[in-house]
């Protein structure tokens, strides 16, 4: 009677103790507070809770009006309810697996591009969809708004929507962000401070749209109760940390030769799943890029400094 969707997807995060895990992309460092922010979701969590004054204070600290969600993740599935059926769904070929994911479940048409601003905008038709995330994952490269420019105006000239995914924003060294009406844009706390078991972010964009189609009560106390101390630290501990990553970050393109805008890398390295499989019995966890259509390829995220030491060397003794 119900049939499963016939499509997977695969996310990075060790799933067994033990591995130093450099798969999934986070802010290695915690927030100071985290401790009596869980003292405060323990303290809340006998009650149902509005967070709308939350949410009208985040709209201050962040300048626009938002929609709060239980992630991104959320935010792709109410885009689902609300824009996806029927329609033609443009997704570039290497990229997060969840977009095709939900635009299979909500029936939409999928269209393959390429990774590229330009080559993606030849693709865009009347009242379709893109997604383009924004620095890419799993590559890290970012696209500034002059780069971006033939897609906002492919999606604008041909009344569709672009879906800018910007969950590693906070990573990009003086980053900038596109406006636009045919533009909503995704925003996540859970990289930018270390906290994927916390579902909190934002959508800018569209708001009572997104607000009519949101679950109730969907970030639950523990997420509430961060937003209260996040609206308190003001991005402080961003601004703390994010040069430490920063530093880092230059540290392995230099001793690795690779690139990125963002928190993470890709390295060629012929078999993902052998090279993987070969990490894991030093203790390390890399994240295969087979799911994002790159089995020559591993990501790997920047974490502090003895843990990203012990990853180039260990790199560079696999490689000899």
């Amino acid at each position: 009677m119900l049939e499963p969707v016939k499509f997977s997807t695969h996310h990075g995060g060790a799933r067994e103790e033990g591995l130093l895990d450099f798969s999934a992309s986070l802010n290695p460092y915690a927030p100071e507070w985290l401790d009596e922010m869980f003292e405060r979701s323990k303290e809340i969590s006998d009650r149902y809770l509005y967070y709308e004054k939350l949410e009208s204070e985040l709209e201050e600290l962040v300048g626009e009006p938002l929609t709060v969600t239980a992630g991104i993740t959320e935010a792709l599935y109410l885009i689902g309810i609300l824009a996806l059926r029927g329609r033609k769904v443009v997704i570039p070929r290497h990229t997060y697996g969840e977009y095709e994911r939900v635009a299979r479940i909500f029936g939409a048409e999928v269209i393959k591009g390429p990774n590229e601003p330009e080559k993606l905008a030849e693709l865009v038709e009347r009242n379709s969809v893109v997604f383009f995330c924004n620095p890419n994952n799993p590559d890290g490269r970012f696209y500034r708004i002059r780069e971006l420019r033939p897609l906002l105006d492919a999606v604008e000239d041909r009344k569709a929507l672009l879906v800018l995914d910007e969950a590693f924003i906070d990573f990009v060294k003086n980053a900038e962000s596109p406006e636009g009406e045919n533009v909503v844009k995704l925003r996540t706390f859970t990289k930018s401070y270390g906290l994927p078991g916390i579902r909190v972010g934002y959508v800018l964009g569209f708001k009572e749209a997104f607000e009519s189609v949101r679950m109730p009560w969907g970030i639950g106390s523990t997420g509430v109760a961060f937003l209260e101390f996040l609206l308190k630290d003001g991005f402080e501990h961003l601004r703390k940390t994010m040069p430490l990553i920063w530093r880092e970050e230059e540290r392995i393109e230099k001793a690795l030769g690779v690139k990125s805008d963002a928190n993470f890398f890709i390295k060629r390295v012929d078999n993902a799943r052998e090279f993987v499989g070969a990490l894991k019995r030093r203790g390390i966890l890399v994240r295969s890029c087979e799911s994002f259509g790159l089995p020559e390829y591993v990501r790997f995220s920047v974490r502090k400094p003895g843990e990203n030491e012990l990853l180039i060397r260990t790199l560079n003794e696999l490689a000899k």
